[in-house]
């Protein structure tokens, strides 16, 4: 397995004479830079649900693993008997679990449970409710078509199919196929480990200040507790970096610390090129820092470096600007480096309910949900600190890089937060 444990150094470098990046742009250089960063480990089914997988998996046994009645009924030989709706019933049960030793004759029927296996002469199960029983003589209306009402073994899955392929990521749905169909261990990559840092002597620790710690010049820090939870949505182990004054010796001990224990770096705050922002600053002269000018809005200011091997996601500070960026970037980055490979989220084309001018140069993402008649609806602002706009909206209208006329009815791309795995 050709697990990588480092990144390279001009991992997230741009072609030459790129100065804005275009989202196309920056989505490319990632998905050709980036790799699996994750050690492939084994564990068992039970405990699998949210990991990646590093091998494909097949069946075990067949599911199901022997034939059985699909409802509760009685069980005869159609294939013997075809036309005939008139049986004599004999004495015995097929219980599930308990299966029928013996055959059942020719012309002849068993009463059978859910789940029992056929007994040998049934391949036909009439249900309960469709019979007449009169002194031990079952009869029906109509023809029942042979092999009704019953699951034949292997009908779902053969032993030996090929269930899940490596780098998909395992649902609890999944679990119930890979448990019926006998398999007792999976290889799966360990989840990576992504750690969160915020940096800004403007920011306040939620978890230890309250209002009255405001003052005009503060701000409670919502972005990292809103990115530990995506990030732990998505099946990675997360790491507080904690929240950092702007302090370049300060920083700089948080970043150490990081390469120590993540595998990955997101963070908010100090990435531009301000001269207020250390983190760019100290990465800059001390790592590698690549400060991308990304044609989005909102967001533009994304830095991309390298701390001791280490990547690093500078993201805006503003919460909307580093929520979407977060999942435009780092998300499809974060499954390739976790292992299940480049993701794209799925979109809609849906009917605008708005109307809007766009100017040509940048990637717009608004931040939308849809109405009762499934027509994408915009949040009355577009200004990044506008947080509530993101517990309103259940997904991104996208809006190309040229210059368009939006009026209502037009069709336009929608991503649900859902193809985001949120």
């Amino acid at each position: 397995m050709n697990i990588k444990t480092k990144i390279r150094n001009n991992c997230f470098s741009l072609p030459k004479g790129v100065n804005w990046c275009p989202v196309d742009t920056a989505l490319r250089t990632l998905k050709e830079s980036l790799h699996t960063l994750c050690e492939p480990m084994k564990i068992s089914t039970l405990a699998s649900e949210g990991y990646t997988l590093s091998q494909s998996i097949n069946a075990e046994v067949s599911n199901p693993s022997f034939s059985n009645s699909a409802v509760d009924g009685y069980g005869f030989s159609g294939s013997t008997t075809e036309g005939l709706n008139e049986f004599s019933l004999i004495s015995e049960t097929a219980f599930a679990g308990a299966p029928f030793i013996g055959r059942v004759p020719q012309f002849h029927a068993i009463e059978i449970m859910t789940g029992a296996s056929l007994p040998t002469g049934v391949d036909t199960v009439v249900l309960n409710e469709d019979v007449t029983l009169d002194n031990r003589k079952l009869t029906f209306s109509g023809k029942l078509k042979t092999g009704s009402n019953v699951r034949l073994a292997g009908e779902d899955v053969l032993r030996g199919d090929l269930l899940f392929d490596k780098g998909h990521r395992l649902r609890p749905q999944d679990l119930a196929l890979l448990i019926a169909t006998g398999v007792k261990n999976v290889e799966v990559y360990e989840p990576l480990r992504v750690g969160v840092l915020s940096t800004g002597n403007e920011v306040l620790e939620p978890s230890s200040s309250t209002k009255d710690d405001l003052d005009e010049a503060m701000i409670f820090d919502s972005n990292r507790p809103m990115l530990r939870s995506l990030i732990n949505k998505w099946g990675c182990d997360v790491i507080n970096v904690g929240l950092e004054i702007d302090d370049i010796g300060k920083i700089r001990q948080k970043l150490n610390m990081a390469a120590e224990n993540c595998d990955v770096l997101l963070t908010t705050g100090g990435a531009s090129a301000g001269r207020a922002d250390y983190l760019s600053k100290l990465i800059k002269e001390e790592g590698t820092l690549f400060e991308w000018r990304i044609a989005v809005k909102p967001g533009r200011p994304l830095a991309m470096g390298v701390w001791k091997g280490m990547p690093v996601f500078g993201l805006p500070g503003n919460p909307v600007a580093a929520y979407v960026c977060t999942l435009i970037f780092f998300y499809p980055a974060m499954c390739s480096m976790s292992g299940s490979g480049w993701q794209e989220p799925q979109a809609f084309l849906v009917p605008a309910n708005f109307q809007k001018t766009k100017l040509p140069g940048r990637r717009e993402f608004l931040r939308a949900r849809l109405n009762e008649k499934s027509e994408a609806e915009v949040f009355r602002s577009e200004g990044s600190g506008r947080i509530s706009g993101l517990s309103w909206s259940t997904g991104l209208v996208e809006l190309p890089d040229k210059a368009l006329e939006i009026n209502k009815g037009d069709n336009v791309k929608y991503i649900p937060y859902s193809s985001f795995g949120i």
